[in-house]
């Protein structure tokens, strides 16, 4: 049977970000999601998105959502489109968030395999600070997210574990200083290497992590009531069983290439 990839790529993420900011966008970067671009109008209406939300979980394949659709049903709820989204080659996490970030392909950007350089590429970390924007990024210590938008004129809350990154995270969007939050959490990545994408102690990282972004999201109900919103689930890459039960990716197949995207949008009162 022939692959069926997604038709969205998530290196629109960046222009969508930007467009429903009403920031200029690049004529390099790769145009903004179309149905994005609808949510926004029918949600804000002319009104620009004064806080931007993006939670970074790592490895979430489309093909989980699919075979586990109960399972994400907080990140549903709480949202109001649910995409499949193409990821890029190789689907390896430095690549991929480069990818989205920037809003250009690996040829381009030029993170091209698993290594972690800090991009020369300009990124959202750079087109929002030039407006006045400020930015925020909320990781792991040594994952992708932490090395690779290094060395812009951002705030970076960078830690040893998921529970003080997600812990800060919703003191950050509590205090309400940034425009721009990017939250990543690499655990059901690196569980399921070790168990598989299927094994019960992924499986529970997973609905972890998709609880988080429920969380995260009522608290921007809470705490950025008086914004206009964009908020969305974004990950990288799927994933894939080897040999041993134990998961991969990188390669150009849909288990690794499609993944699922949630967004939402929040009018100000």
């Amino acid at each position: 049977m022939e692959e069926l990839y997604a038709e969205l790529c998530l290196t629109s993420v960046c222009a969508s970000v930007l467009q429903a900011m009403h920031l200029p966008l690049p004529a390099q970067i790769a145009p903004p999601n179309p149905l994005l671009a609808a949510l926004r109008e029918k949600k804000l209406g002319d009104r620009p998105a004064d806080r931007v939300l993006l939670y970074n979980p790592d490895a979430v394949a489309l093909w989980l959502y699919q075979k586990y659709t109960a399972a994400f049903a907080p990140a549903a709820l709480c949202s109001d489109l649910a995409l499949p989204v193409r990821s890029v080659m190789p689907t390896v996490t430095p690549v991929c968030f480069a990818s989205m970030y920037t809003g250009v392909l690996p040829e381009i950007h030029g993170i091209r395999k698993y290594t972690k350089p800090v991009l020369q590429t300009k990124t959202l970390f750079d087109y929002l600070p030039a407006q006045g924007k400020r930015c925020a990024i909320v990781s792991t210590e040594g994952d992708s997210i932490s090395r690779i938008f290094l060395e812009r004129n951002i705030d970076y809350y960078i830690y040893d574990s998921v529970e003080e990154v997600n812990e800060t995270a919703l003191a950050l969007l509590a205090a309400d200083n940034y425009d721009l939050i990017t939250i990543y959490n690499g655990d059901y990545d690196g569980t399921m290497h070790r168990h598989g994408p299927e094994g019960a102690e992924s499986l529970a990282v997973l609905e972890h992590n998709v609880a988080f972004y429920a969380q995260l999201v009522s608290a921007v109900q809470r705490h950025w009531r008086g914004h206009n919103v964009f908020y969305g689930f974004c990950p990288d890459h799927g994933c894939h069983e080897i040999d041993g039960g134990c998961g991969s990716h990188g390669l150009d197949m849909t288990e690794d290439m499609n993944v699922i995207h949630f967004y939402g949008m929040q009018a100000a009162e």
